[in-house]
């Protein structure tokens, strides 16, 4: 039941995540902290052990202070170090790595859509909507927490997450 929840929630607010950096190019801090607060709450009724428990925070701090090196220097936005380093802690030490890759195959792939995308007119319909103008701009970063988010829904269901679900 507990695994079942956690099957739920985690993709909910990693979906949540990717649509509101895609819309806002922002990704709030209550989404990476809810995404804390729930492994904290989900993992121990779910039957993970305290040093798992213990492996995956240690794993999530280290992806945090990677990430925001990666943010000091432009490379990436600070919602998306948080959200990375969250999603991680769900992943495990067993599947970081394959969210890792995932994710970065995932943003290699929707830098290029962007490319393409910035380099085509945009329709008078699609520019009225601010979300999609900004987008457009070739000044605009690339909204990464959708690639993050891709990443993790692909990851997770290799996860011991679904091992109990």
């Amino acid at each position: 039941m507990v695994s079942q929840a956690a099957v739920l929630f985690f993709p909910a607010l990693m979906a949540f995540a990717a649509a509101s950096d895609l819309v806002t190019m922002t990704i709030s801090n209550k989404i990476s902290l809810a995404l804390l607060a729930g492994f904290l709450v989900l993992a121990p009724l779910a039957g993970f052990g305290w040093a798992e428990i213990a492996l995956s925070l240690g794993l999530a701090f280290a992806v945090l202070g990677a990430t925001f090196g990666m943010f000091a220097m432009g490379w990436i936005g600070g919602g998306d170090a948080k959200l990375a380093a969250a999603a991680v802690l769900w992943m495990g030490p067993s599947c970081a790595l394959a969210f890792g890759l995932y994710a970065a195959l995932f943003g290699g792939a929707l830098s290029l859509a962007f490319i393409s995308f910035r380099r085509l007119p945009l329709p008078a319909f699609a520019a009225r909507e601010e979300w999609v103008a900004r987008l457009h701009a070739p000044t605009t970063g690339i909204p990464y927490g959708v690639a993050l988010a891709a990443g993790a829904l692909v990851a997770f269901p290799q996860t011991a997450w679904f091992a109990g679900a």
